[in-house]
């Protein structure tokens, strides 16, 4: 009997081994494809494709295009979609070795119809074969094709439309306890499950915007944040909406929205402080994109100010990440009385009180005695003084989340920051477990399935 190939996406470790090892090998095997029905690095008018697959010879192929693992394919989508609209070409097929997409062309449009990590993916074969399958490319008719597709963008989007938007605030009036770094890994692995997720970055530290990939240094004429970023949002009850400020990131693989703070919004506080409707602005604007988002994390300053406030009287729950020291666990006090007068404002606008997830332990030390003695007593007191509760999920202080939002890109010899998520930065790690765990404990905290 002949062994089955296996796919593991930790043998990749290049853009040929993920040509050789994960399409060549698994994919195209596995598709139907045989030796004579594709063919490799072929040249397409002014492209060269990397792989192109042909069902049959009256039916049109599938572009195959292979990236190194390291690649973020937000980066490559473009490309991508120039080959299928030029080539006029029904399906691409888009992959790092970590993660797998298949895109539909529909009268010009190019929609996501699958997208998993390569991870286990033999247990979605199948579902890839429906789509790009040799077999069902070559005896579906065009009917029953748009059926399978809209069968596919279904279950991918997981009926999100019919989903309660869920508002978290994340929040500590400490700063340097972890926020920033569990607001972005929250979202890129919401959005990994398929959730669609906002950012709103309330913080004139703009780290989230950063680490989401959208601040430009070095250039004041390429700063394209401050015309349009949360300032705007909050001040303006008519100009300015939801999806006018929001965009699009590209610090993870998976599309998440933010919505970008800037230096700027320090000095706007005061003239905000003035407008008798602020404090409700941001509950009604997102009322209006109710059905576009599962999940908005609320990223927040590390400070009792305007904008802290505006994220608990917005948010329906609230996460406190904390590295449990002397210092963090005293301004759990005065985070304790500023949810109780944040609850006094909902009350008068008849909504109910914030719901604490509970104080999520970040940055903590992955030294075995320390684990076991003194975090065990740290999370005791916070229990035992502040009645607070503790999240089950423990963030731990770790290389690789460091080194995430360190990473940069090199553009005629200039280099760019380019932040990456956890869960596209190094898939298979511990940090990026941890957040999966996490984010599996605040969805049932919630209630989102």
């Amino acid at each position: 009997m002949i062994k089955k190939y296996h796919f593991d996406p930790d043998f990749c470790h290049n853009e040929r081994e993920v040509e050789s090892k994960l399409i060549i090998s698994y994919l195209l095997p596995e598709l139907g494809y045989s030796i004579d029905a594709w063919r490799q690095e072929i040249k397409f008018n002014r492209f060269r494709l990397d792989f192109f697959a042909e069902p049959s010879q009256t039916k049109k192929g599938v572009v195959i295009e292979a990236k190194h693992p390291d690649q973020n394919l937000n980066d490559h989508l473009e490309q991508l979609k120039n080959y299928m609209i030029d080539l006029d070409l029904t399906y691409g097929l888009l992959t790092n070795g970590k993660e797998i997409r298949i895109y539909k062309q529909t009268r010009n449009t190019i929609d996501l119809v699958f997208s998993e990590f390569a991870y286990g993916i033999e247990n979605k074969i199948d579902e890839i074969r429906g789509l790009i399958g040799r077999e069902t490319l070559a005896n579906s008719s065009s009917t029953n094709i748009k059926m399978k597709i809209t069968n596919v963008i279904q279950s991918f989007r997981k009926n999100s439309s019919n989903v309660n938007m869920k508002i978290i605030a994340i929040y500590h009036n400490k700063g340097g306890v972890g926020k920033t770094t569990t607001v972005v890994n929250l979202a890129a692995t919401f959005s990994k499950l398929g959730k669609k997720v906002l950012i709103i970055d309330l913080d004139s530290q703009a780290n989230t915007t950063f680490a989401t990939g959208l601040v430009n240094f070095g250039d004041e004429d390429k700063d394209n944040l401050k015309d349009n970023y949360i300032y705007h949002l909050l001040k303006s009850r008519k100009a300015f909406s939801i999806s006018d400020v929001a965009r699009t990131s590209s610090f993870c693989s998976h599309p998440v929205d933010v919505i970008p703070s800037h230096i700027l919004l320090m000095k706007h506080e005061k003239e905000l402080n003035e407008y008798k409707y602020v404090q409700g602005i941001l509950v009604k604007k997102l009322q209006e994109v109710k059905d576009k988002y599962d999940i908005v994390l609320i990223d927040t300053p590390p400070s009792l100010n305007l904008y802290a406030g505006l994220a608990l009287i917005t948010a329906d729950y609230l996460l406190i990440p904390s590295d449990l020291k002397a210092f963090s666990n005293e301004g759990l006090d005065n985070v304790r009385e500023f949810i109780e007068e944040s609850n006094e404002f909902r009350d008068m606008t008849n909504r109910p009180p914030i719901q604490v997830l509970g104080v999520l332990p970040t940055k903590i030390s992955t030294n075995a005695k320390f684990i076991k003695g003194t975090l065990q007593k740290r999370i005791a007191l916070v229990k035992q003084r502040y009645k607070f509760e503790i999240m089950d999920s423990i963030i731990y202080e770790r290389e690789d989340i460091a080194k995430c939002t360190e990473q940069t890109l090199e553009i005629a010899d200039v280099e760019v920051a380019a932040p990456r998520s956890i869960v596209d930065f190094k898939s298979n790690s511990k940090s990026a477990n941890e957040f999966q765990q996490l984010v599996e404990e605040v969805m049932q905290k919630i209630g989102l399935s």
